[in-house]
């Protein structure tokens, strides 16, 4: 297939390269002209001779509505935006309707998989009706890991950008689990080697994941992770998460209380906020924070590429 992709940052720039491997013909555009393969969004789609014109886009949720406007302005009856960023689900069945007047179909994808995709595949969560997503399935089964699993279409407008929002707030959960028990052990004296400990648990355990796969690489990286502050930041869905669990009543005390450590980690230093900075820079190429406070950037996955303006 041809299509457009707005946003080249950490995921955006290794998922065209992804889609250029499968076969695909994608025009980008980023705000960063180093980036770019056009000089405007009306220049990205110009390049876009196929039917229906397929524009993704890999923005922060802040500037999604601007692009879709200008973005309405140069597409017409059949074409498809797909908004794949962290964005807020509420805002996408109004989208929807604002497209469908002009003939422009709209599908929300939440994306999995951060600076790895590029190699391991997305898990992709998609809302929006069956025969959009039929239109473009060919971008999806390329982005998807190649086996039987990391797809779903999660149901209507919405649904996709939802899942993918419970999501990051399990993964919220499992992150301040693997924290909290890593501080215990390196409070315990008698265990020899925290790393080896945890490194153990890779096969053969019942806790055994890909998070815990990267938190072995980062203290391969760092064995008590010394060069680190105990700082995290949160993204958004973790948030979001817990505002939809009170809109529904629905009791997430492990989510709620992953995102109020984090919180905490702000206030005074937190030993295990060490192990979620961590693991958050080991899948998504995150900044961290040096034991003096200074941003620095570890290098940890092949692939990644510097965050700039148009970064998901």
């Amino acid at each position: 297939m041809q299509m457009g992709l707005v946003g080249l940052g950490k995921m955006g720039g290794n998922m065209r390269q992804r889609l250029r491997q499968a076969g695909h013909t994608v025009v980008g555009f980023d705000t960063d002209p180093g980036l770019s393969d056009a000089g405007s969004l009306t220049d990205m789609v110009d390049q876009i001779d196929s039917t229906p014109r397929v524009v993704w886009i890999m923005v922060p949720d802040t500037v999604v509505d601007t692009v879709i406007d200008e973005l309405a302005g140069v597409l017409g009856e059949g074409d498809v935006i797909i908004d794949g960023g962290n964005s807020r689900w509420v805002h996408d069945g109004p989208r929807a309707q604002r497209l469908a007047g002009r003939g422009i179909e709209y599908l929300d994808c939440g994306v999995s998989g951060g600076v790895w995709g590029i190699t391991q595949g997305y898990a992709l969560m998609v809302g929006g009706d069956e025969g959009t997503v039929a239109k473009v399935q060919p971008i999806f089964d390329s982005l998807k890991p190649a086996g039987e699993f990391g797809f779903v279409h999660a149901g209507e407008h919405g649904a996709g950008h939802f899942a993918k929002m419970v999501h990051n707030g399990i993964e919220y959960a499992i992150m301040q689990a693997y924290a909290e028990g890593w501080e215990l052990l390196e409070a315990a004296g008698h265990v020899r080697s925290v790393r080896e400990t945890f490194n153990s648990w890779r096969e053969g355990s019942v806790i055994k994941s890909w998070l815990l796969d990267l938190a072995v690489n980062a203290l391969n990286e760092d064995e008590h992770l010394d060069q680190l502050r105990g700082y995290a930041e949160d993204s958004g869905e973790g948030r979001w998460t817990v505002e939809a669990a009170l809109d529904l009543a629905v009791p997430v005390p492990n989510i709620s209380n992953a995102l109020f450590a984090r919180f905490t980690s702000r206030q005074d230093e937190a030993p295990a906020m060490k192990m979620i900075a961590a693991m958050r820079n080991q899948f998504g190429g995150h900044t961290v924070r040096d034991v003096d406070g200074n941003p620095e950037h570890i290098e940890s996955a092949p692939g990644e590429e510097p965050a700039h303006p148009a970064e998901q």
